[in-house]
């Protein structure tokens, strides 16, 4: 089969379109015929070695963590899952990937794709929509008639997080630039700043919100700074910098460690059903260019979720 992958970490340039060996299922395995994957910095990441020691990983990797796609194999002892089921997931970040023609996935993690959307867009939900939803359900505990403020909302996590607030009937203050305003504006956000003009902090200095999400590589004074938005007993909620203790506040700090729940999966892939999330799909390339897309996410130039066409 073709499939990207890297022989050594470093940058774009390692990641080459080639063949590899056939994927075949474990027992508690399906192998999966890819129709898309999206790209993520986690996998960015992950080919950069940052992660080696959290995330080790085998040479040669195939990246894409993200799948959309319809079983090819059913392994030992799957009884859930039949040839042709169209299915996605999130995989294990030390496996091999989904930027191939075929994936090896353990079928535990698999959920219905949904059908209301072109299977290969379907691929841009698991992790960003998992994210999401575990950041606000489960960190933030989001309630209706709070107001809270997602900071970084033009990426495909923050997108998510904008629609799904909205669900809550929550305020939803947003950033973004000026080329992810009108997404951003159709994710249902009731206020945009754009943090391009001046610091978020500064802008919105003064006013408090009972959950601030943020979602943006920032310093860990511009996370402090931040974390001041966040009203006394409220949320601090991250994806990336670690949020200051306020103890003489009572706020609550919570980072986000995303993991693959195909129960909260199937839950989004009905929201989407039901026409009440929508995948907005950036971007589409087709997977020789991965590496586009990688330097795209390296650079904070992912336009909200790409998806990569195999």
């Amino acid at each position: 089969m073709r499939a990207i992958r890297y022989h050594e970490y470093g940058d774009s340039s390692v990641l080459h379109l080639e063949d590899a060996p056939d994927a075949r299922p474990g027992a508690g395995e399906v192998v999966v015929q890819v129709a898309g994957t999206s790209v993520n910095m986690l996998d960015v990441a992950i080919r950069l070695g940052i992660l080696q020691n959290d995330a080790p990983i085998a040479f040669p990797h195939i990246p894409g963590v993200d799948v959309a796609g319809r079983i090819s194999e059913v392994g030992p002892g799957v009884t859930d899952w039949h040839t042709g089921d169209a299915v996605i997931a999130f995989l294990p970040a030390t496996a091999a990937g989904a930027a191939a023609e075929y994936v090896s996935a353990p079928a535990a993690l698999l959920a219905p794709a949904p059908a209301s959307v072109d299977l290969a867009d379907a691929a841009a939900l698991p992790l960003a929509g998992l994210t999401a939803w575990q950041a606000l359900v489960e960190n933030a505990r989001l309630r209706a008639g709070q107001s809270i403020l997602v900071n970084g909302a033009g990426g495909g996590v923050g997108g998510f997080a904008v629609q799904l607030a909205r669900r809550e009937a929550a305020t939803v203050t947003a950033t973004a630039s000026d080329r992810s305003r009108e997404r951003v504006r159709a994710a249902g956000a009731d206020r945009i700043v754009d943090y391009a003009a001046t610091p978020v902090a500064e802008q919105l200095a003064g006013e408090r919100f009972d959950v601030v999400l943020n979602l943006v590589r920032n310093s860990p004074v511009e996370a402090a700074a931040l974390a001041d938005l966040v009203v006394d007993r409220g949320v601090f909620v991250s994806a990336t910098t670690p949020g200051p203790e306020r103890p003489e506040r009572n706020i609550r700090v919570e980072q986000v460690a995303v993991r693959s729940d195909p129960v909260q999966l199937t839950r989004l892939v009905a929201l989407v059903d039901g026409g009440e999330l929508v995948l907005d799909i950036a971007q589409r390339l087709p997977l020789a260019d991965l590496h586009v897309a990688h330097d795209q996410a390296l650079h904070g130039m992912l336009p909200g979720k790409t998806v990569l066409i195999v």
